[in-house]
Formats: structure tokens, C-alpha cells, sequence
């Protein structure tokens, strides 16, 4: 019997990791996808911020170093995805050799000191072109940062660029009239969702360590899916909308979430607490506890899962892919069963009458403040609204619905269960009324403002990542962060595409 070797217990991100902090010298390009982790050091692409944040803090990498291995691998890559519509390397080297310089000082500004990141082009950012997709905005420049954005660079993050959304974010395909459409780097036929796509497009293909998406009905965790990517959709109520072109309030206001995107999970539990906390300018964000994952012991949690929502079937493969989680999950000694919350075979339904319910008059706002007279929009635009005894109707079965949810918790810490019935779909087919009901797995979590995390736990015939979606009660991301780790840990995670 062969002897173990020093990688045994070892993760393959820890490995990753480990090999990063030795130095980046024997990479030919630090972004290129490497064919033996032996041959040297993994490609930074593959790394994660924290990994990478680390290296920077401890001298075995520079901000510099790393902003334009970004910065050359966008250059390489983006012509064939189309995901970062506005570059600011001038800027970001600018920022990249002021990070550095400090660090020398010992002035380190936070955890996330010297590590670029790119921002979906929803979100505001100062001096820098922010469209939201739409094309009464396509010269629009803020003053001022969105909240998220503002936070991540106090933590010392530097802005690389912003990434392609569809107008508004209302899309589950990431394409507008500004500027075009987002190919997924697993296969350029293909769409890597949305609305955060140009995201988790860029993040998955090695240009960006991180992005900050938004999630009105899967947009964070469905192109993390697509993609292969660790993404988190927080509690209601968390993180603030400030700054963001779907602004907060309204009827939907409490499906609104804002939320990192990253290639391992371990970085969603450095963001989280970054972006989260009252603005004292969006009402809805409360002050309320943030666990930490690291406390969070498996076997003690009780853990419910689901291959079908009864409204969507997955593919086979999918199904498996939940499967397999769920069996690792038992093996490290959580309580397991096969059981989905009552009522979430109504939940697309309810979804779909209550985002049409105005018919359109809040996306008609925006349009018009945008000024916007060409646009994508005319599905969301032309329905007709709820009568108010109608909305009434409505609204009182959505509430009757999170309470019969909210019961199923009191059994249960966490639901397993999948982001879509499908991986990555074909440009121009998410949107088709035929599937449609595949979105169902994430809009009820939308619906009932659970926290939820996508992490890439297999893949499809064809190569394609397949993602799960870990749902934990209100406020106990560490809880789904947790799971979402030790499922990353024993079924590998993040893998890169090969895009050359």
C-alpha cells in the first residue's frame, strides 16, 4: 500500500493556497490554467481573495503584480465574453502602486488591502460609467459609490471595472442594448446567466477575484451555477440596495438582496460581513448577528433535501449532483433526509403574480428617470396589474406561504436542493416561456428572504459546472456556509474553464 504523501487531508484549495504563498515566479502567466499543480505554483486565477489577500499582506506578492495579471487576462479573454464593459486599469495600477507603497509602511487598510475586484455595472461607482444595462443611462457617471462598493474599498479592494447585466438586472440572460451580450466561458454557446452574469463570467474566468452581485430572483446564485462559482444570497434585510439601479422599496423590496460572488466559498465568509450592516439610508437593513462558519459543527445539524421541487424536474445529472452532497453530508455525520418544505410546489406560481403584479409601472418608473426610450423591457412592461382585491389575495398567500416554510425550519437547519433543473443554457433560450419554471429553485428563497448559498458540487454530461443551493434559516448564513465548505472540500469545488 503506497504511503501518504504530504497533500494527504490536505483541500485542493488549501493546496492552491499553500502553493501561492511560495511565490508566482514559475508561472509563464500567473492567469493560464495550470496542467500540474506540481510544475509549480497554481495560476492566481484559480486562487482565492483570501489566499490572495494573504500573500499580498505577508510580501510574497504585490498588488501591482496582481492588478495586472488581471487586468492581462481580461485583455485575453474578454473579446470572446463580452463581461467587463468598462475597464479603469490606469486607475487601478494607480491604486495597486499606493497599496503597495503603504503596505511597505506598514499601513495595511484592511482585509481586503491591494486585491482587485470588479463590480456588476448595476451597482454606482464613482467616476466610472454606470449604465445598469440600460440606454437612458449609457453616459451616466456617479458622484458617489454605491454602499457595497464603498465598503469593499474601505476594506482596501481595488476596482478593476464593472461587469454586464441585463437592463435593470431583469434578466435571467446577461445581455442589453448598451453593450450586448455575455458568452460563458464553459462554453461561449452558452449564457452564464443573470442577471449577475457579466460577473460570474469574469470571476470564473480567471480575470477578477471577486465581483458583488444582486439577487431579485436567483441573480447571484443562478450565474454562480452556470459558472462554477460560490455565491451568496444574504438574509433580507442585511446587506443595503443603496446605489443600486433596482433601487430598494416597493412591493418586492424584501426579495431584493445584495451579495458577493466569488470562486470559494471561504471568500463569501470574508465578504459577508464587509457588505453587511445599516447605511442608515436603506430602512430595511437591521443590525442582527453574523456567526462565524468556522464554529459551525456538522453533525450536529439536521438537514433536509430535495432533487425535485415538483414544479421543474432536473436533468438526471443534477439530480445525482444533489444526491452525492447529500450522501457526503451524512457521511461527515449530519442528520439527512430526503424532504422538501411544504407548499414550495406552489411557490412559481405565487412568484410569478406577485413580480407582475403592478404591471410593469415600477420598471416603467425606472425607464422613464433613466430616460430610456429603446429598451428590453416591453414583457415586464405590458402586463396587466393586479385589481387591489387581487393584490390583497396575493399578498396574503405569499405570507401564508413563508409561514408554512418558516414551520418546515423548525425541524430543519438547512434545505439542500438544486439552483436550476438545468445547467448552462443556450444563449437565447433562458428566457423562453418553457423554461421558466427551472428558475422556480431560487425565486422561493426570494420569496421567503432565507439566506441562501450556490457552490459548485458537479458537472453535466457535456462538462458543464452543476451547482447546489444550500437555504438556512433567517440570519444563520454561517450555518449555510458551513455546509456549502465541507460539500466544496469533498466534492472539489471551483474548476476552471478552459478558455485559454
Amino acid at each position: 500500500m503506497a504511503s501518504g504523501s504530504a497533500n494527504d487531508g490536505l483541500t485542493r484549495r488549501e493546496m492552491l493556497a499553500g502553493s501561492l504563498l511560495v511565490g508566482t515566479a514559475a508561472c509563464a502567466h500567473p492567469l493560464e490554467p495550470a496542467s500540474d499543480a506540481r510544475a509549480g505554483p497554481p495560476p492566481m486565477g484559480e486562487a482565492s481573495a483570501s489566499a490572495l489577500a494573504r500573500a499580498i499582506r505577508e510580501g510574497q506578492l504585490s498588488s501591482e503584480e496582481l492588478v495586472r495579471a488581471c487586468l492581462d487576462r481580461i485583455a485575453a479573454v474578454d473579446d470572446r465574453l463580452n463581461a467587463v464593459v468598462q475597464v479603469v486599469a490606469e486607475d487601478a495600477l494607480a491604486r495597486a502602486r499606493t497599496a503597495d507603497a503603504a503596505l511597505k509602511r506598514g499601513e495595511g487598510r484592511g482585509p481586503l488591502h491591494g486585491v482587485p475586484m470588479t463590480v456588476k455595472d448595476s451597482f454606482d461607482t464613482a467616476g466610472v460609467v454606470t449604465t445598469g444595462g440600460t440606454k437612458g443611462r449609457a453616459g451616466f457617471v456617479p458622484r458617489e459609490d454605491a454602499t457595497v462598493v464603498r465598503r469593499l474599498k474601505q476594506a482596501g479592494a481595488i476596482l478593476l471595472g464593472k461587469t454586464n447585466t441585463p437592463e435593470l438586472t431583469l434578466g435571467f440572460e446577461t445581455s442589453n442594448l448598451v453593450y450586448g451580450r455575455t458568452s460563458n466561458p464553459y462554453d461561449l454557446e452558452r449564457t452564464p446567466g443573470g442577471s449577475s452574469g457579466g460577473a460570474a463570467a469574469i470571476v470564473a474566468a480567471g480575470g477578477s477575484p471577486f465581483d458583488v452581485g444582486s439577487d431579485y430572483g436567483g441573480s447571484i446564485r443562478l450565474p454562480c451555477h452556470f459558472c462554477g462559482l460560490a455565491g451568496l444570497k444574504p438574509t433580507m434585510g442585511r446587506v443595503p440596495r443603496t446605489g443600486h439601479v433596482f433601487p430598494f422599496g416597493g412591493l418586492l423590496d424584501s426579495a431584493h438582496q445584495i451579495g458577493p460572488i466569488a470562486r470559494w466559498v471561504e471568500d463569501l465568509s470574508l465578504l459577508l460581513p464587509l457588505l453587511s450592516g445599516p447605511d442608515f439610508v436603506d430602512p430595511a437593513i437591521v443590525p442582527m448577528p453574523l456567526g462565524d462558519p468556522a464554529s459551525v459543527r456538522l453533525p450536529s445539524l439536521r438537514i433536509a433535501f430535495h432533487t425535485d421541487n415538483g414544479i421543474a424536474t432536473p436533468t438526471a445529472a443534477t439530480r445525482d449532483t444533489v444526491r452525492a452532497a447529500a450522501d457526503l453530508l451524512a457521511a461527515a455525520g449530519a442528520e439527512v433526509d430526503e424532504a422538501r418544505p411544504a407548499g414550495i410546489e406552489e411557490s412559481f406560481s405565487l412568484a410569478m403574480r406577485i413580480y407582475f403584479a403592478d404591471g410593469g409601472l415600477a420598471v416603467r418608473r425606472l425607464l422613464d428617470e433613466a430616460g430610456t426610450r429603446e429598451h428590453t423591457l416591453a414583457g415586464l412592461v405590458g402586463a396587466a396589474p393586479l385589481t387591489p382585491r387581487q393584490l390583497d389575495a396575493v399578498v396574503t398567500e405569499w405570507y401564508a406561504l413563508r409561514s408554512r416554510m418558516s414551520r418546515f425550519l423548525e425541524g430543519y437547519d438547512v434545505v439542500l436542493g438544486p439552483v436550476n433543473a438545468q445547467p448552462a443554457m443556450l444563449h437565447g433560450t433562458a428566457m423562453l416561456p418553457e423554461n421558466a419554471p427551472s428558475f422556480s429553485y431560487t425565486m422561493v428563497y426570494n420569496l421567503t428572504g432565507w439566506p441562501a448559498v450556490a457552490v459548485r458540487a458537479g458537472s453535466s454530461p457535456e462538462g458543464l459546472p452543476i451547482g447546489v443551493q444550500l437555504a438556512a434559516r433567517p440570519a444563520r448564513e454561517d450555518v449555510a456556509l458551513a455546509v456549502a465548505a465541507a460539500l466544496e472540500d469533498g466534492l472539489g469545488g471551483f474548476r476552471p474553464p478552459a478558455l485559454g
